[in-house]
């Protein structure tokens, strides 16, 4: 049975989610706050193993400090973060304070059973747009570093990329690492994928850069 504490500063929102969620065969409702100051008190009382916990309560200590403080006095608790704002500024700081995860309130009811099933065993949930930010911001980071990116390809496809900048055919490289020609095209080809690029001129472009004419073979 998975014990849930509600946190939220409008009644219908808790009443609703207190019904939903004791419908679920594996799921009990332990208690509710309609603030953060109050829901850490009610943490501490009941011991639950999710913490639904609204991002904005205007009135009171906040989702976000809440979070925070509640995860250094119950570490084992998983939170998750109720919220309206599909906004990645948001997403970002729920995650630095501890937050095992975000829902948005107009995700279907299916999603948020996943989501509190997800975190009650150590996992972390995102909502699917969140999850898309996430990845965006990484790879974002990623193309800002070239260093970072090149440390993506394997050692194949460095040599593979090497042999392309000193201007050797897929031929001519299939000949002498002892491969296919399909090989070379396939390693080729997820080289380009992880480094984002479309056209031979710029591998050879970034090989330059890299240095990668003096790369061993």
């Amino acid at each position: 049975m998975i014990k849930v504490l509600l946190v939220d500063d409008h009644a219908v929102v808790r009443t609703g989610l207190n019904l939903l969620l004791n419908s679920q065969e594996n799921m009990e409702v332990v208690g509710e706050a309609s603030e953060g100051a109050e829901g850490i008190k009610k943490a501490q009382e009941t011991k639950p193993d999710v913490v639904l916990m609204d991002l904005s309560m205007p009135h009171g200590k906040d989702g976000l400090s809440s979070t925070s403080e509640l995860k250094k006095i119950l570490p084992e608790t998983a939170i998750l973060i109720l919220t309206m704002h599909d906004d990645e500024e948001y997403l970002f700081r729920a995650i630095q304070t501890g937050a095992s995860g975000c829902v948005l309130k107009s995700a279907p009811h299916s999603e948020l059973i996943n989501a509190i099933q997800s975190v009650s065993v150590g996992n972390a949930y995102l909502h699917p747009s969140a999850t898309k930010k996430l990845m965006e911001e990484y790879l974002g980071n990623i193309k800002e570093s070239g260093s970072d990116l090149f440390e993506l390809l394997s050692e194949r496809e460095k040599e593979i990329l090497t042999l392309i900048a000193r201007g050797y055919a897929n031929k001519e490289i299939a000949e002498k690492l002892i491969i296919s020609v399909k090989t070379v095209e396939t390693h080729k080809s997820n080289l380009m994928e992880k480094l984002q690029m479309k056209t031979r001129p710029e591998l050879v472009s970034y090989a330059l850069k890299k240095g990668l004419l003096g790369y061993g073979i």
